[in-house]
């Protein structure tokens, strides 16, 4: 969250095949070798062009979940841009240890393309064009500049859908203080209902269903389901569910909001976590305007840990 509301399944995973200087299929000029799920030699033939054309090789077939669209992808990734000084590597989430969470509704064409419809458990090599990438404007956020060609290789690990839900034992909440949660069914977000009363001074933390998983660790990237509301209007300001899929956040390292830190750090994973989050545990006095949170602003969270990378 990163003082934000909107950041940017468990894993089925094929063995892993060891690919001895792979040259692709398909008319794309990449030998691509190493074990799915650990970074991949990428070599370019130097005489080559990238073309105009989308290219999309799979180099492993997956037997998990297919991806479908709107589905939050985890995968693990290098990603280089291509271009008339040559290519260059930059992007790599091997060397950080944390995969990336791709958005898949939200992404450029030709990642969508290279993503949806394959299993967990493949590694994929797509050649991006400019008009399936970033254009004519580029992304000097990504380092990508005005018609750049991008390669990228993705090792899928997880997708996780808009009906992804806490999987787990229900644990009874009888504090009249504290908002009432309801299940509204899958794809949904949880029902809540705030209690005319003033808010507590201080975070408080409560487990609705016990997952089963282990515990989230600080420095993953968590998928979440979350739906928040204001104490004071009982109103949704936001919700993942409203998004159409999860969101993957780095969890317990500061980027998130305080509450989202200190209270999801050490839940099991297919928890059910309701947070009720003061001011200094949120947003602080300056608040949210774009979200309507007031700098004195009270906030409820229900938070499903649905996995973590």
């Amino acid at each position: 969250m990163r003082r934000r509301l909107v950041p940017l399944a468990a894993a089925l995973v094929a063995a892993p095949l060891l690919l001895s200087g792979c040259s692709l299929g398909g008319g794309i000029p990449v030998e691509v070798s190493g074990e799915y799920g650990r970074q991949p030699d990428v070599r370019f033939d130097s005489k080559a062009e990238p073309g105009d054309e989308l290219k999309i090789e799979t180099l492993v077939d997956g037997e998990g979940a297919e991806v479908r669209k709107g589905d939050l992808v985890v995968a693990s990734y290098v990603g280089y841009r291509w271009n008339g000084a040559g290519t260059k590597l930059v992007a790599n989430s091997y060397t950080t240890g944390k995969p990336g969470a791709f958005p898949s509704g939200k992404l450029v064409p030709g990642l969508e393309a290279a993503l949806v419809g394959k299993k967990v458990g493949s590694r994929v090599v797509a050649l991006i064009p400019p008009d399936q990438g970033y254009g004519d404007r580029g992304d000097e956020r990504h380092q990508i500049g005005p018609n750049d060609s991008l390669v990228y290789v993705l090792d899928v690990l997880a997708a996780y859908g808009k009906d992804a839900a806490a999987k787990g034992s229900p644990q009874p909440l009888a504090d009249a203080r504290l908002p009432r949660v309801a299940d509204a069914g899958a794809g949904r977000a949880p029902r809540v209902t705030v209690p005319r009363t003033a808010p507590p001074a201080r975070l408080q933390v409560r487990t609705l269903v016990q997952g089963t998983g282990p515990a989230l660790r600080g420095n993953r990237l968590a998928v979440l389901h979350f739906t928040g509301v204001l104490w004071r209007t009982g109103e949704e300001f936001y919700s993942t569910w409203g998004e159409g899929r999860p969101a993957g956040e780095i969890i317990g390292v500061g980027q998130d909001i305080r509450a989202f830190d200190e209270g999801l750090v050490g839940q099991r994973i297919g928890s059910r976590i309701l947070l009720v989050v003061p001011p200094a545990w949120g947003y602080g006095t300056k608040g949210l305007s774009h979200y309507g949170i007031k700098g004195d602003d009270t906030l409820v969270y229900v938070v499903d840990i649905l996995g973590a990378h």
